[in-house]
């Protein structure tokens, strides 16, 4: 026996892939759809409870506050005395050719801008600086936003009209201890910019740990490495955030802002409790003011107006933030 006899091993022989079938039936074991069992029929099937809840929660809501604002609506109409009486844009003509609609236009769009600045400026200082705290330290504060976050709102505002109050406030008391200060019987809701300054800051006590807790969260996502090349490199601390961790979290900047505009343009119940149910015309806000027109002075139509005007309104905020994130999608 020689060598390659006892050292060569049988192959075994090659396996044939089997021959394409044909066209036609090719074409007839493919799914339909091209997107494997279900075809296309599959997402939406998945989606059809939570798209049902959407169309029963605030699909009639919303129809039946558009079929209002083209209508003459009030309590006669209200209790069936008389039939409802379609006016066309009447009710849309009389609200903006109103100056104080445009007041409150104006008064609501500065009250949420400051909102929002102040929030996201705030939030993002804090987020910052929780990422340069200790273990325990950064717990203690995630745990104190956390309970802000979760108080109900109502309780929030109580607790704020305490802290506010002319006679009883601890915060004039505590003011008033200042050398040259004294606060001791100072009403902060005797004019309407004072007012609405308290009531910002209730909306930003409540704003803030959802940004702080999101952006932290984002800060996450930034790669030390790009940071250490920038300090390499010579960038500051400014620098540093400007090109390296601002880029990185964009997208959570825009989106938290866009929540922002569309929450604090919606604010209501911290106005309203505040005011005792009854904010005074330097305190009205968009929602505010659609509730008087609707259930103060009981014109329906005209309050629905209003509030389509906002809805509207919110929508080029909505169409604002859509477009940003496609850019962001196309950079990327």
């Amino acid at each position: 026996m020689s060598a390659a006899d006892t050292t060569t091993a049988e192959v075994p022989p090659t396996r044939q892939s089997p021959p394409p079938p044909p066209a036609g039936e090719a074409d007839a074991r493919r799914p339909r759809g091209g997107r494997g069992p279900g075809g296309t029929a599959s997402p939406w099937l998945l989606l059809a409870p939570c798209l049902l809840v959407l169309v029963l929660v605030m699909g009639y809501p919303l129809a039946r506050l558009v079929t209002l604002s083209f209508q003459k609506f009030g309590q006669s109409q209200l209790w069936g005395f008389q039939p409802a009486e379609s006016v066309g844009f009447g009710n849309f003509a009389d609200v903006l050719g109103d100056a104080e609609f445009w007041r409150v236009v104006l008064r609501t769009i500065v009250f949420a801008a400051g909102c929002v600045i102040v929030t996201m400026v705030l939030g993002m200082l804090v987020a910052l600086l929780l990422q340069r705290v200790s273990g325990w330290v950064k717990t203690l504060v995630n745990i104190a936003l956390v309970a802000g976050w979760g108080m109900p709102v109502i309780v929030a505002t109580t607790v704020f009209k305490w802290l506010f109050d002319s006679d009883y406030g601890i915060l004039n008391a505590v003011l008033s201890r200042l050398p040259g200060v004294d606060l001791i019987g100072h009403n902060w809701f005797a004019s309407g910019p004072q007012g609405l300054a308290v009531i910002m800051l209730l909306v930003i006590w409540g704003a803030v740990p959802f940004v702080v807790i999101t952006l932290s969260a984002g800060l996450t996502q930034v790669p030390a490495e790009l940071e250490e090349a920038a300090r390499l490199d010579g960038a500051g601390a400014w620098g540093v955030f400007r090109y390296v961790t601002l880029p990185v979290l964009k997208p959570v900047v825009v989106m938290l802002t866009t929540l922002s505009v569309i929450w604090d343009m919606g604010v209501f119940p911290q106005v309203f409790v505040m005011r005792n149910g009854h904010p005074e015309a330097e305190f009205q806000l968009l929602t505010t003011y659609s509730y008087d027109r609707a259930f103060v002075v009981n014109d329906y139509g005209q309050g629905s107006a209003i509030a389509l005007v906002t809805v509207v309104l919110l929508l080029g905020v909505v169409a604002v933030y859509m477009r940003q994130m496609l850019k962001i999608g196309e950079v990327e």
